[in-house]
C-alpha cells in the first residue's frame, strides 16, 4: 500500500523548481516514514495555463503502515512548504492513500496531460474521495497538479522518477547490474526487450518511467552497449 503526496505550482522562473522542493521534502519524511520514490508528471503545456517552466507536477511516494499517516504526513509537507514559501507562487499539496484513490481522480489526472481542467473540479473530486487537498498560497492553482499528480502516480502507469533508492549517485558509463542495484527494476529497450548484462552510458544519472507501478529504465543500442532514454 501506498500514500501519495503531491505537490505543484511552487516555484518562480527565478528559484529552485518543484522537483527540488519535492526531493528535499523527501529527505525530511523519509526520517519518520519509508520513502520509496519522487515521480515527476508532466502536465498540460497552453498559452492559458500558467507554468512556470515545463507546467509539471512531483509526487513522492510512502509506504503505508495502514496505521492512518496521510493526515501527518500532510501537515508534516504542509509546514514544510510554508517554510519554504517563495513570493510568486501558487502551491498546492495533495495527499491520499491508494486505497482512497478511485478512476475519477486518474482519469482527471490524465485529462490534466492532454486539456485544461479548474480549481473546481479539482476541489470537487478531492471532496467526494475524501482526499486532502489544499493551496498554499496565491492563486492556489497549485492544486490542480497536485491532485492531478497523485492520481496519474497511482495510475502506476505516467510519469519518470526523479528519486528512486541510489539512483541520483549513478554517473557516466554503468553496468546493467549496478543500475538494477541502484533501485531501478527492469531495463529493457523500446519494443520491450529486457536488458540483463552490459553497460550504459547515462546523459546524467537513470530516470526510469513508472511502467505497471515499477520503475523501468528505457534504452537504445549504441555499438556494444547501450544509451538510456528518458521517457515518461
Amino acid at each position: 500500500m501506498t500514500i501519495y503526496l503531491g505537490i505543484d505550482d511552487t516555484d518562480t522562473r527565478e528559484s529552485r523548481g518543484t522537483g527540488r522542493l519535492a526531493r528535499a521534502i523527501a529527505a525530511e519524511l523519509a526520517l519518520s516514514y519509508t520513502v520509496t520514490g519522487v515521480t515527476r508528471h508532466q502536465l498540460f503545456v497552453h498559452p492559458a495555463v500558467p507554468y512556470t517552466s515545463h507546467n509539471s507536477s512531483a509526487v513522492i511516494h510512502i509506504r503505508d503502515t495502514g496505521n492512518g499517516i496521510a493526515g501527518e504526513v500532510f501537515a508534516a509537507a504542509k509546514e514544510l512548504m510554508l517554510a519554504d514559501f517563495i513570493d510568486g507562487s501558487d502551491p498546492g499539496i495533495c495527499v491520499a492513500a491508494d486505497r482512497e484513490i478511485k478512476s475519477d481522480l486518474s482519469l482527471f489526472g490524465f485529462s490534466a496531460k492532454t486539456s485544461i481542467v479548474t480549481q473546481d473540479q479539482a476541489r470537487g473530486l478531492a471532496r467526494q474521495a475524501g482526499v486532502l487537498l489544499e493551496g498554499l498560497g496565491g492563486t492556489e492553482d497549485g492544486i490542480i497538479g497536485a491532485l492531478a499528480g497523485v492520481g496519474l502516480a497511482a495510475s502506476g502507469n505516467d510519469g519518470r522518477f526523479i528519486q528512486k533508492g541510489t539512483t541520483r549517485d549513478l554517473r557516466g558509463t554503468q553496468t546493467v547490474a549496478a543500475i538494477l542495484a541502484s533501485g531501478v527494476d527492469r531495463v529493457m529497450t523500446r519494443d520491450g526487450t529486457a536488458v540483463g548484462e552490459g553497460t550504459i552510458a547515462l546523459r546524467k544519472f537513470p530516470k526510469p518511467a513508472c511502467v505497471e507501478g515499477k520503475a523501468v529504465l528505457f534504452v537504445e543500442a549504441d555499438g556494444d552497449a547501450y544509451r538510456d532514454i528518458v521517457m515518461g
